[in-house]
């Protein structure tokens, strides 16, 4: 009976923080938009979305600084928070976001489904698609935290050019829409937070570095308890290359670039994040008023790491600035995609805009945990910037 008790005083904590940080503010101007296209956020690693029980206590995006889809449809931003495999590739949560927008059943696709040794065929969301309509009149934005980004940038290069492997190995009567291609104007803009793009050095732990190898395992059971915390355990006999964490190494970071085309008719914009102090040496340390408790470790040993890839790819100091998960220079953007600072008065389609570094650690643009942050402001300028264009 206490346990009940006090579980009870905790959920009303918690509610209680959502609610009292979720006030309307007054609703900005929205008539001197030139679009108001559909937001779809989607969240990283570990994380949950608006299918999830879970949102509903304490949502991914806004933490426990408050449902931050709600505060923006209240500003007249049409929000939504899409879920996706937890723990899943980039691939596979691509199949998902599409099923959850056009109200179908996730197909996995038939090449994709045999190579990795998992079911063809998921969720069936035709009775509660995300969003009501999507194609090329009603265009959506792209919002990707963390490997979200990974997932909405891989979701655009299939849409626009489908999959020839899949059209290789499955008939046309049975092949996905998604495979086809064909649908690159259904894309207004993606914008990234916080995403390795071209992976993280949170992977690579050099075994000569001077911190202790208990320091060492801190940071690889905490990267795999991101995995198993929020999600099912993976059992289904699926081969270890279908997977988040798998994609999030360098140089498998890298090989996914290399087959996603930034795409001429579409917005790009990414926001990396840094929590980080440079020390006298030129390395980095975490800034601790900054840094999330959990992230300490990693933020340290990924401030003064350098070495080289498997592949042969040399991760030098200017790799060292992070944000407790992710190096600030992997979310600039993808590297070999054509790319620019981004300039108010010069934003074009096709091509990365490089917002300002955001002074905050990897879950700061969420909202924060235990150390909350107020992005609604944030986010609403962002957003109507990106309805300005």
């Amino acid at each position: 009976m206490k346990r009940i008790k006090i579980s009870a005083v905790i959920l009303c904590v918690i509610m209680l923080f959502c609610s009292c940080a979720n006030q309307p503010a007054a609703k900005i101007e929205t008539n001197k938009w030139n679009t108001n296209y559909k937001y779809v956020l989607v969240h990283g690693l570990s994380g949950w979305g608006s299918y999830d029980i879970r949102y509903k206590f304490m949502p991914y995006w806004g933490m426990f600084g408050g449902d931050l889809i709600k505060y923006l449809n209240k500003q007249g931003f049409d929000c939504y928070a899409a879920s996706v495999s937890p723990q899943g590739s980039a691939w596979d949560r691509a199949c998902e976001l599409y099923a959850q927008l056009t109200g179908s059943v996730v197909d996995y696709g038939k090449a994709h489904s045999e190579q990795c040794n998992h079911e063809r065929f998921g969720t069936d969301y035709s009775k509660n698609p995300l969003i009501d309509k999507w194609d090329s009149d009603n265009k959506i934005n792209l919002i990707g935290h963390s490997f979200g980004g990974a997932t909405v940038r891989l979701l655009s290069e299939l849409m626009a050019n489908g999959s020839e492997q899949e059209k290789a190995t499955t008939d046309e009567k049975e092949l996905s829409n998604l495979f086809k291609g064909s649908k690159a104007d259904w894309i207004y803009s993606i914008t990234t937070l916080a995403a390795p793009h071209n992976g993280t050095t949170a992977y690579n732990v050099d075994s000569s570095d001077s911190e202790s190898d208990t320091i060492k395992d801190k940071v690889h059971s905490f990267l795999s308890s991101l995995v198993s915390v929020a999600s099912k355990d993976n059992n289904d006999g699926r081969i270890k290359e279908d997977n988040a964490s798998y994609d999030m190494y360098i140089d498998n970071a890298l090989k996914l670039n290399s087959s996603i085309e930034t795409l001429e008719n579409v917005y790009y914009f990414s926001i990396a994040c840094t929590s980080s102090i440079q020390n006298d040496d030129g390395t980095y340390s975490p800034d601790e008023s900054k840094t999330e408790s959990l992230f300490i470790n990693s933020a340290k040993l990924m401030g003064k790491y350098k070495g080289v890839t498997e592949s042969g790819f040399e991760i030098d100091e200017s790799w060292q600035q992070n944000d407790g998960l992710v190096n600030t220079i992997s979310a600039k953007a993808p590297f070999g995609a054509k790319q620019k600072e981004y300039e108010a008065d010069h934003v074009s389609t096709g091509e990365w805009n490089i917002m300002p570094v955001y002074n905050g650690d990897h879950m700061s643009l969420q909202g924060g945990l235990f150390k909350k942050n107020d992005v609604k402001e944030y986010y609403t300028d962002l957003f109507s910037m990106i309805n300005r264009l």
